[in-house]
């Protein structure tokens, strides 16, 4: 469902992101705005603030920012719909849903309320695990003797489904509830739907939970060699195997505080490491990683590390990742994939090295673009010229995978390299057509761009300036912009003559000053993250969008500044105006604009 703008605005304009924050970051009032450490990377010094009037937090450090919505998404890994939802629930809104049906509200009401009955059944099987765990020593020796605390089975909710074919009946009244089978939890036969038995029996259960902590799913463990060794929950309205990973409910904090998350390829690993200080490890499950596996880990860090086996199908599970990888693989963010021994996982190698040697390997881990080289060269002959074509021809698909940006256009540059042909000619080969900038200007159908992943629908040249008017200088107009942006209440301040002064200047300034006039008669005073939403789709959107981003976060302009901007822009206005009147010669217009500038000297101090 597409939220509309409107409510989404307003919903920023209510929520307060100082609150939002705090309650996940100890903020401390520093000046005009609150700082803390930051939530998106370990620090010992404050680097986080946020600020009250734009309404907006910033990291010094990491580079984190946005809005309230923007928080949620990042600290706790909900999508923006899911983000939404939560935040105008806690300030009691209802998100608008008139664009759907009254059938389709109606069966995204049932799908919701099936989703949270499934997750308190699933919960409720969990602690009965648990407890199972306690009672079961058998279960517990086998945990004690893979190196696993109380501690460490406790924060990942470790349990143990009993041997018995109904053990959940005991845990359940109504063992025929169709949502035991709905959730994966019992097993019903095709032919005879009284047939019913658990599906996990005899296995150290480990719990699936979402990015909220709520379970959505099982992985259980045989503890000898049965086979199969693992085995997952169904796929379920609460649980996608492709989408989910385990573990990263747990390795937020971790995430954080190494700055990288640690891609593993089973659950003990997982609770392993995290036993031996590398908490920030999570588990595929039972599937090769997707793009939506390395999408959701984007989320909470910009450093991937996957951790494969040095054998065939360690090599195998690699190219998936490196596949799943590239087309997030922007300039600002790190993949890396980690070949251990043939003899060794990640549990097993820190055992035996320590804890420091395993860091060591991480930070010397294949890059990806070292390993998007290495796996185009598989079984090719670099040495011959068609062993050159061949590596070429299993490159440029790897390749293409990648956005543009700095590191695809290296990556093109080595790979012409090794085929020992010029880049230029390598572009040629490939057909990769990049039409000039002055070509892709003068096109009616260009986009631009612009740093929130908006684009215009159409870019206009920029309007002549007027004639006869002086140039308007840029940092004037732009810090009166600012100014009324970032401070909700500047713009009321404002007299209406001052208003009609900045709505008449030149774009892109003139312009984005009357949408802020609409604005504050619609809405009334605004912060910027408010504003901001507003401005999506604007022709100015861009410009003003990076105006606001020049200022530090921790700006706070004087009372009388804007008064100050506007009364230097008047008598400059004024002596344009006495230009003009002089070229016409008009002399009593001429002598009244004259004594407007003597008035305005005298109000704004003489000032140039």
């Amino acid at each position: 469902m597409a939220i509309p703008q409107h409510f989404i605005q307003e919903l920023l304009a209510r929520a307060d992101v100082v609150e939002i924050v705090g309650r996940h970051v100890q903020l401390k009032k520093t000046g005009a705005n609150f700082s803390g450490l930051c939530p998106f990377h370990g620090e010992k010094t404050p680097s986080f603030t946020v600020s009250p009037s734009k309404q907006f937090y910033h990291c010094f450090g990491c580079g984190k920012n946005g809005n309230a919505i923007g928080f949620l998404m990042d600290h706790t890994g909900a999508g923006f719909v899911e983000a939404v939802h939560d935040l105008a629930q806690q300030y009691g809104m209802v998100v608008p849903e008139d664009e759907r049906s009254p059938q389709e509200r109606a069966r995204a009401a049932q799908e919701t309320e099936k989703r949270a009955t499934l997750t308190d059944v699933l919960a409720k099987a969990g602690e009965a695990y648990k407890k199972h765990l306690k009672s079961t020593p058998r279960a517990v020796d086998y945990l004690k003797k893979r190196g696993l605390s109380g501690e460490i089975a406790r924060d990942y909710g470790l349990g143990y489904a009993p041997e018995g074919w109904r053990a959940l009946a005991s845990v359940f009244p109504d063992y025929a509830d169709p949502l035991l089978a709905e959730s994966g939890l019992v097993i019903v036969g095709e032919d005879d739907a009284d047939k019913r038995y658990d599906r996990f029996r005899d296995r150290i259960m480990f719990p699936i939970r979402g990015v909220k902590g709520e379970v959505i799913g099982f992985g259980g463990r045989v503890l000898g060699d049965e086979k199969p060794k693992y085995l997952n929950s169904p796929e379920t309205p609460v649980f996608h195997k492709g989408r989910e990973l385990y573990g990263l409910f747990e390795a937020r904090g971790a995430l954080r505080e190494h700055g990288y998350a640690l891609v593993t390829e089973g659950y003990m690993d997982v609770v392993a490491l995290a036993q031996l200080g590398f908490g920030n490890a999570v588990a595929t499950l039972g599937t090769a990683c997707t793009p939506e596996h390395v999408h959701k880990l984007f989320r909470f860090t910009e450093q991937i590390v996957f951790s494969f086996d040095g054998d065939a199908a360690g090599r195998r599970a690699a190219r998936k990742a490196l596949e799943a990888a590239l087309p997030m693989a922007t300039d600002t963010r790190t993949v890396k994939f980690l070949f251990l021994p043939a003899e060794h996982d990640p549990d097993s190698f820190i055992r035996a090295e320590g804890a420091e040697a395993f860091a060591e390997a991480v930070k010397g881990a294949l890059p990806l673009s070292r390993f998007l080289l290495e796996a185009a060269a598989e079984e090719c002959d670099m040495e011959s010229a068609e062993g050159r074509s061949h590596f070429a021809a299993n490159a440029r698909p790897l390749w293409q995978l990648l956005p543009a940006g700095a590191l695809a256009q290296q990556l093109l540059g080595e790979i012409a390299a090794q085929v020992q042909i010029g880049a230029h000619e390598l572009e040629q080969l490939w057909d990769i057509r990049r039409a000039s900038p002055r070509r892709s200007y003068e096109k009616k159908s260009y986009q631009r761009p612009t740093d929130n992943g908006y684009s215009p629908k159409k870019q206009e040249r920029p309007a002549p300036p007027r004639r006869g008017l002086r140039g308007q200088p840029a940092s004037r107009a732009s810090r009166a912009l600012q100014i009324v942006l970032t401070e909700p209440s500047a713009w009321d301040r404002l007299s209406q003559d001052e208003h009609v002064l900045l709505c008449d200047l030149p774009a892109p300034h003139g312009p984005l000053f009357t949408w802020l006039a609409g604005q504050a008669l619609d809405h009334g005073p605004q912060p910027w993250s408010a504003l901001r939403e507003a401005l999506r789709g604007h022709e100015h959107e861009a410009f003003a969008v990076d105006e606001v981003a020049k200022l530090p976060p921790d700006i706070v302009s004087e009372p009388d500044e804007l008064h100050g901007i506007l009364g230097t822009e008047r008598r400059e206005q004024l002596k344009r105006r006495m230009d003009e009147a002089l070229a016409a010669g008009d002399l009593p217009r001429y002598q009244a604009l004259l004594r407007q500038l003597a008035d305005a000297d005298a109000a704004g101090g003489n000032s140039p």
